[in-house]
């Protein structure tokens, strides 16, 4: 280092300098002048330009070539992290000097004055501007563009979806102004449009070189509940759900997850190229390949229920290999039933093959099947005239169907439901559910039918009926229901008879009513039928008759015995002596 020369200049004019004056000649005043004049001329509240001449943490101190320089602080400079000494940068002038002295410049208000117009620019000539991201709003990003706040919408950050806009919070980006409102003052910015023309161009080149069947590698970019997005270097493809596995997949996140990387092969893709179809389970050999070659039909298996239907169930046996047990082959009930009755999705079941079809990757199944079948010994459990209970499970007008055990179905016919009561319905006898004895009339065992009985399990009470309601005898009756033809007259021992209108005239000459009790006599008694044939008015119309008959025979016997009791007057009429005299004349020639 160079020593100082601290030595006195010899030929300094001391009287001069005294006076006011400088080696120059000028004055004091000169100088200052002349110095005032080689500064900016600036004004209050003006917007200027000026340098950054250094920074810290907290500030810049910016030269706008006036006497003093300004300090902003370095909050007002959060978009631009880059800024550095020597770069240009507008300032608003707050105040030329503070009560310190200080210049006062600002460079958010100056930003501010001419944000307008700078963002109007940005507009009109696509320019690319740096922007602050403030914070997060509803749908997107609040963006500080030249002082002015600008809206970025969630869906204009990136070309992928953005699963976490905090992240952006406090960074500086890059955008495009897209929009703006020039009444609201409402100005929106997009970054993803940034990138957009470079990732066509990719895509384009990516698109013209796509074949089906080729392999790609991917990235996931998405997932839905319908499949997977790929994005395969800037252009997104599909992994319909039902291609991501050969067995049936429920939630794709089952399969892959988000940023995975993976091989994908492309299945088909439009005219344009705009849709790609991707496939990931093409790449894995076919599950029913790999099948046990050992499987054939009547072989025991085991799987999972992954579908459930109203006809039937789909079991996986292996992944991707699935067999269906239709619901007539999971019992051998004949009634019919829902799937869900029997089994539920996620139920582990066992199964009997009872299809097996390789090259159509098919195959059914059965449970019932291991279960022995009830109609093959049915003769040896259920013998014609054996007595058991069953329980109601439908009916119809003819009958009730009833079940003896799963599989074992009946029929009871109305008519072998009760020896005395007539049921129009049988729901007038029993209810579905309910429980029965009945008795095995006949074996179908061809269409797995049994006629069965009720009645039967009693004796046949007409076999007495016939001793009680004799022809001619009388007995009280309820007339319970009038038909046109007639009524039907509830009689003891819980029978009941018929009686046509005409004979259901009482004495007085009126017509019987509904609930009225009379006597009524019997007039036709048919066992085989089961029919007692009653009549009212026939009883007062045969005592009628008796009586008249009565007294018929009351007066003939009157007669008689009048005759007896007056002896006769005897004349002899001329009539009389000829006849005599015939009949001698006859029996004297009869003797010779």
């Amino acid at each position: 280092m160079s020593e100082l020369n601290n030595s006195p200049i010899a030929d300094f004019d001391w009287d001069s300098y005294e006076n006011g004056q400088v080696a120059t000649g000028k004055t004091r005043e000169e100088l200052v002048k002349t110095y005032d004049e080689s500064l900016n001329t600036i004004k209050d509240k003006e917007v200027i330009e000026g340098t950054v001449i250094s920074l810290n943490k907290r500030e810049a101190v910016v030269n706008i070539g006036y006497k003093s320089d300004g300090i902003i602080p370095m909050s007002e400079f959060r978009y631009n992290p880059d800024l550095k000494v020597g770069d240009t940068v507008e300032v608003f002038i707050e105040n030329q000097e503070d009560k310190k002295g200080q210049l006062i410049l600002s460079h958010k208000k100056a930003r501010a004055t001419r944000s307008w117009d700078r963002v109007n620019e940005a507009l009109d000539n696509s320019e690319i501007i740096k922007g602050y991201i403030k914070c997060r709003t509803k749908g997107g990003m609040i963006v500080d563009v030249f002082g002015i706040e600008a809206f970025l919408p969630g869906s204009q950050i990136d070309v992928k979806p953005i699963r976490d806009y905090d992240v952006f919070v406090g960074k500086t980006m890059e955008f495009k102004v897209v929009k703006i409102n020039q009444e609201f003052k409402n100005v929106v910015v997009s970054h993803k449009a940034l990138i957009e023309a470079e990732l066509e161009q990719q895509k384009k080149d990516i698109i013209a070189k796509l074949e089906k069947g080729q392999v790609l590698e991917g990235t996931v970019k998405n997932i839905t509940s319908y499949g997977v997005f790929i994005d395969l270097g800037g252009v997104d493809g599909l992994i319909h759900i039902t291609d991501l596995s050969w067995g049936r997949v429920n939630d794709p996140q089952e399969v892959v997850e988000l940023d995975q990387k993976l091989n994908v092969v492309i299945l088909d893709f439009d005219d344009e190229k705009k849709r790609i179809a991707l496939g990931l389970k093409q790449l894995q050999p076919h599950p029913w390949d790999a099948l046990d070659e050992n499987h054939q039909v009547g072989d025991k298996v085991k799987g999972k229920v992954v579908v459930m239907a109203d006809y039937g169930a789909f079991v996986e046996i292996a992944p991707g290999v699935e067999g269906l047990i239709h619901v007539s082959e999971m019992s051998w009930s004949q009634h019919l039933r829902s799937a869900q009755d029997f089994m539920k999705v996620g139920d582990e079941v066992e199964a009997v093959i009872l299809t097996l079809d390789r090259k159509e990757r098919k195959m059914s199944l059965g449970i019932k099947q291991l279960k022995a079948d009830p109609w093959e010994n049915i003769e040896e459990k259920y013998p014609v005239a054996s007595k058991h209970t069953a329980k109601v499970r439908n009916f119809t007008n003819f009958g009730v169907f009833v079940e003896l055990e799963e599989g074992v179905d009946g029929l009871i016919h109305i008519s072998d439901l009760s020896w005395t009561k007539k049921i129009k319905h049988p729901s007038e006898f029993t209810q579905i559910g309910a429980e029965i004895d009945v008795q095995v009339l006949e074996i179908d065992k061809e269409n797995r039918r049994l006629s069965l009985g009720h009645k039967q399990l009693e004796e046949n009470p007409w076999d007495v009926f016939e001793t009680v309601f004799t022809v001619g005898s009388i007995h009280e009756g309820t007339i319970v229901e009038m038909l046109d033809k007639g009524a039907v007259i509830a009689l003891p021992y819980g029978v009941e008879g018929f009686a046509t209108p005409k004979h259901l005239v009482k004495e007085d000459g009126t017509q019987a009513q509904v609930e009225e009790k009379l006597n009524f006599k019997v007039i036709e008694f048919n066992k085989e039928s089961k029919r007692i044939i009653l009549s009212h008015s026939r009883i007062f119309e045969d005592e009628a008759k008796a009586e008249k008959a009565e007294a018929k025979k009351a007066a003939k016997k009157a007669k008689v015995e009048e005759t007896v009791s007056t002896p006769a007057i005897e004349k002899t009429t001329l009539g009389d002596i000829s006849e005599l005299a015939a009949l001698k004349e006859k029996l004297e020639k009869g003797n010779k």
